[in-house]
Order: C-alpha cells, then structure tokens, then sequence
C-alpha cells in the first residue's frame, strides 16, 4: 500500500508542473498563414506600410468589411505581426520588411498559394503516411508543370538573396565568358543573379517547356533576357550541353528524391567543364535528424506533394557529390534556413 501512495503522488506532482498550453496553441498553428494570405490580398500590409491607421481607415484604403478587418487585425496583432497604439494598427519590422507587396523584399509569394494548393493536399497527411502515396504529384511533368508555373515567379526573392551570393563568390571576377547551366530554373533566379553579376554571363535555363514561359518573363523582367538559351523537357532526359563552368541547381533535389538525385548530379557533372563549380541550395536538416523544424516539416511537404522527395543532409548530398566525380565539397553562408553547398569538378 506504502508503494501505491508514494506512485500517486509522483503522478500528482507531475501533472502540476506539466502545462499542456502548447499543444492547445498547435491547435490554431494552422490559422497563422491563413490570415497572412488574407492579409496580403486584402492589401492589409501594403495600406499600412506608409503610415498606423485606424479600423476605419484601412477599411477604406482596401475596400474590405469593417467586420472582417477588426477580427483580423486583432488576431495579427495578438501573434506578433501588427502593433497597436490606441486604435492605430501599425506594422511589425518584419513584416514591414518582407510583406509589403511593393517592395522588392516582399517574400509574401508562398502565402498566396497556401489556401489554394498547400493546405488542401495537407488535410489528406493522415492517409498519405498511412499509404506513403502523395496527394499530388509536384514532380510529374504535366501535374508539375503546371504547379510550378502558377507559383515560381511568386518566390523568386526567397531565393534571390542567396542566388546573389553565390553568384558574388563564383562569377563576380570573371574576365571571359562563363557559361552558367541553370537546372529546373524556374523563374530563373539562380541564372539571372548570376547573369547580373557580371556581363560574362550566358544561361541556359533548363525546365519543363510549360514553366520556361515564366523564367523568359522574369529574365526580361531583369534586364537580362539577351543572354538566356533554353531547354525544355525533363532534367534527366535533354540535352544539357558541354563544358559550361557553373550549375546552379536551386531547391530541386529535395523533389526529385534520393536516386534520381544522384543521377542528376552525374548527368550535371559530364555537362560541366574542368575546373567548373555547382552550387546547390536545399532545406538541409542537422546529421541527427532532430532539427531545425523547417527543413523537417518540409520534408513531410515532400512526402504529401512527391513521389520520392525528401529532405537530405549535408554529408548525404556530400556523398552524392564525391560519389559522381565532384571534389572540394564545402558550405556557403547565404540568407535562409540552410547554407548553399558548393563543389567543383577537378
């Protein structure tokens, strides 16, 4: 009986120190994008972003309900997004950095497709680890042209930023032609950072022929479309070409999964010439596995919207490298979740 008593209050001791306030909070964790979207389109942000305003004014720069915008604007303001002073709403640093549409930091893009294509294929997660089938299939070239088309230009400047890094530490010097291979360019952002580095530059851009539409509107968009070529079909099937000196291959492995991936990686290395460097950019997890939280859950978004796709670690992309021919395999420092990971062929 003196065990049972002793038990009894180790149970009680602990259920008064654990809260369960988080998970509760889980519960709405998937409103948060939501009403940024509905923010972003009701032009939320962008009427701010001058000047605080008042429920009263922002309902009439935007044209949405009074109604509507109180409930919203409270919310944001409660998770962190707006301030308040009085009955001024007035914007975050954050958000007055990169979620006003009009300017050239705005990284809002992917909010803009979260109602329409990403939570929809999430609300079947629980029969897709079930089954291990996809609800889509983002890498399928009708499915997948289609997809990516809607929504690339929408993120070029989340990877804008990095794409003029490595484009800083790769061509910035150069003296003569360079020849950059962009694979699955989208809306071209890789080629066209390393095209305005330097005047040097030429890119063939590599896509699906319903997405290279997109990447010629951006490259002219940029100033740079005079020196854009470009493939279309399947990435592991056209024609790359020869002895180009740079690859860029921009948040694409994680789609085509491990093995397709490391063919990929082979085909790019017979494309490049001696001395050449690729650049890589992915959502890389630590070697344990156990964190950071954003390529972990965007591994799970692989495993709703592909196939095969997955997210890898440093050394597992490493090993592909050294594995294909690639030598000097190292991290660049680059804004976002993950590091650029560069190699070059001796």
């Amino acid at each position: 009986m003196a065990t049972k008593k002793k038990s009894s209050k180790k149970t009680t001791a602990r259920s008064k120190t654990t809260s369960p306030q988080r998970i509760l909070e889980m519960v709405w964790d998937f409103t948060k994008p939501l009403m940024v979207e509905a923010a972003i389109r009701n032009r939320v942000f962008d009427v701010l972003s001058d000047s605080p305003k008042n429920l009263e004014q922002i309902a009439d720069a935007t044209g949405a309900s009074e109604r509507g915008l109180r409930a919203l604007l409270g919310a944001l303001v409660g998770i962190g997004l707006l301030g308040r002073k009085g009955a001024r709403y007035q914007l975050s640093p954050d958000v007055a950095a990169f979620l006003v549409t009009t300017k050239p930091s705005f990284m809002g893009g992917l909010f803009l497709h979260g109602s329409s294509r990403l939570i929809p294929n999430w609300l079947h997660l629980a029969e897709i680890v079930h089954t291990g089938k996809p609800a889509s299939r983002a890498n399928d070239s009708d499915e997948g042209s289609k997809f990516f088309a809607e929504f690339v230009e929408d993120i070029f400047n989340m990877s804008y930023r990095s794409a003029q890094v490595a484009a800083a530490a790769i061509v910035k010097k150069a003296k003569q032609p360079v020849s950059v291979l962009d694979i699955a360019a989208g809306s071209g952002v890789w080629g066209i950072a390393m095209a305005e580095e330097s005047s040097h530059v030429r890119v063939t851009a590599v896509d699906w022929a319903g997405v290279i539409p997109v990447t010629k509107r951006v490259a002219a968009k940029h100033g740079v479309a005079d020196r854009f070529s470009y493939v279309a079909g399947d990435i592991l099937e056209v024609d790359l070409g020869h002895d180009h000196q740079v690859a860029t291959l921009g948040h694409i492995l994680h789609s085509e999964g491990a093995e397709r991936s490391r063919k990929l990686l082979e085909r790019v290395f017979a494309a490049l010439a001696s001395g050449s460097s690729i650049v890589i950019a992915e959502f890389t997890p630590d070697e344990d596995r156990r964190g950071p939280a954003t390529p972990l859950i965007f591994g799970v978004n692989m495993l709703v919207n592909t196939d095969h796709g997955d997210v890898f670690t440093f050394n597992e992309i490493k090993s592909w490298l050294k594995a294909a021919g690639y030598r000097k395999v190292r991290k660049l420092k680059a804004a976002g979740p993950s590091p650029l990971i560069l190699a070059d062929k001796p």
